[in-house]
């Protein structure tokens, strides 16, 4: 799955090295000569997800309960700074007639993180989209991430986490669903 353009190296690398010197740093020195180039190509890497394909399987079986996999790590850019926010992802549903390709859950986590976000923002955008392909009982997300822009300029308070979650289907609406899937992905951590 694609929707992003190919981003443009060159305009890329010319734009980080007018914002380095802007910055006042000396590209002649040898140390930082290519490191307009490499910022390109790092914030090209981190902005680009790579290319799946859903795989999906009848639930021949009748498999009701949640499937979930654990701290998926992903790693994102703040929208407001381009500072990294990196952290573990906990997703899961409870399938309906599909079943999804356990590789697809971490899939689905890069496909939305690839991109400048906010984490309240790419946890429902992985929930909403389980939820419209699969069309599962219910689905669950829950993110913990250290946003840079937080722990290494203003307030800088290193090692504070964020949790956001996201339930749709029963992991919304019934209790003992939605305690399920909590208590499920607490005794991973």
């Amino acid at each position: 799955m694609r929707g992003t353009p190919e981003p443009d190296l060159a305009k890329a690398t010319e734009a980080a090295r007018d914002l380095l010197i802007a910055l006042g740093l000396d590209l002649a020195d040898d140390v930082l000569a290519e490191t307009p180039g490499r910022m390109a190509k790092g914030y090209a890497e981190l902005l680009t997800p790579r290319e799946f394909d859903l795989t999906t399987f009848p639930n021949d079986e009748g498999y009701d309960e949640f499937v979930i996999a654990r701290r998926i790590p992903f790693r994102s850019l703040c929208e407001h700074h381009l500072l990294p926010f990196v952290g573990v992802a906990h997703v899961g549903y409870m399938p309906g007639d599909r079943i999804l390709g356990l590789s697809k859950l971490a899939r689905v986590v890069e496909l939305f993180a690839c991109r400048p976000q906010v984490q309240e923002r790419l946890t429902m955008q992985i929930a909403t989209w389980l939820d419209g392909r699969l069309k599962p009982k219910g689905v669950g997300v829950v993110l913990e991430a250290e946003h840079m822009c937080m722990t290494l300029r203003g307030v800088q308070a290193a090692g504070t986490n964020t949790v956001t979650s996201a339930l749709l289907g029963m992991a919304r609406t019934d209790a003992r669903t939605r305690q399920e899937f909590f208590s499920l992905v607490a005794a991973g951590l």
